[in-house]
């Protein structure tokens, strides 16, 4: 069938090897072309949320107010679907005069500063208590308890909640070009190919989302283990 409703899995790699090699990379029909457009908008976006989480955390770690009356309403935010608060960033972003490529990075922002702000917490926390008398005792000042103590020991917290970060600031952003009609991205990929009916089309889109997420996620992992190597890890 040309437009099957399951399409056979050989159909499917044909599509996506003609839609990755069989078309110029700049052209609206290759896979790769798409796959930078969204790929933009997931590293920025995954950027700000990595910030963001970060910032979060050390004013959670150090505030009791921020603990206490911040943490609860960032885990209430995540149950906010995804879904309905895009198209209200994508038309207040796009009024404001911002353009396509902001509001699909707000929208990852939003989905991956969660697992950053959350894993952050627990590994600023992770130093014994001992350890914090200790600097202490040597006049250490908060600063320095942060960046001497407290962030080194956080470094793999951080890492793990990069790499589901990485993975739903990419859901973010496929998810960000779905309201706002876009004409390049493997979410417009998705929506176009639904439209017509190509079925195909729509699988060979998320084969290739499939294959963007894992290699981020391997990136990811690389420069945890280069980070690792050079805080002199035994593991890295």
């Amino acid at each position: 069938m040309e437009r099957p409703v399951l399409p056979a899995p050989h159909q499917i790699l044909a599509d996506w090897w003609a839609s990755v090699f069989g078309a110029d990379l700049d052209s609206p029909r290759s896979l790769v072309f798409h796959a930078g457009v969204t790929l933009s908008a997931t590293l920025l976006g995954f950027a700000l949320g990595m910030a963001l989480g970060v910032l979060i955390a050390i004013g959670v770690v150090h505030s009791r107010v921020l603990d206490r009356g911040l943490l609860p309403w960032i885990i209430a935010s995540q149950t906010i679907p995804i879904l309905a608060i895009a198209p209200m960033v994508v038309v207040v972003l796009g009024s404001l005069g911002y353009p396509p490529l902001v509001s699909k990075a707000v929208i990852s922002m939003y989905l991956c500063f969660f697992p950053v702000a959350v894993g952050m917490v627990k590994g600023l926390r992770s130093p014994e208590v001992l350890q914090l008398d200790l600097m202490r005792t040597w006049s250490a000042t908060q600063a320095q308890r942060l960046f001497k103590l407290r962030l080194p020991a956080a470094v793999p917290f951080l890492f793990a909640s990069a790499k589901i970060a990485i993975a739903t600031s990419l859901i973010g952003a496929i998810v960000g070009e779905l309201p706002t009609g876009a004409q390049a991205g493997l979410g417009a990929r998705l929506l176009s190919g639904s439209y017509f009916g190509q079925t195909i089309q729509i699988w060979s889109a998320l084969l290739m989302a499939s294959l963007l997420g894992v290699a981020l996620v391997a990136a990811v992992g690389g420069v945890q283990r280069l980070v690792a190597r050079a805080m002199g890890s035994p593991t890295a």
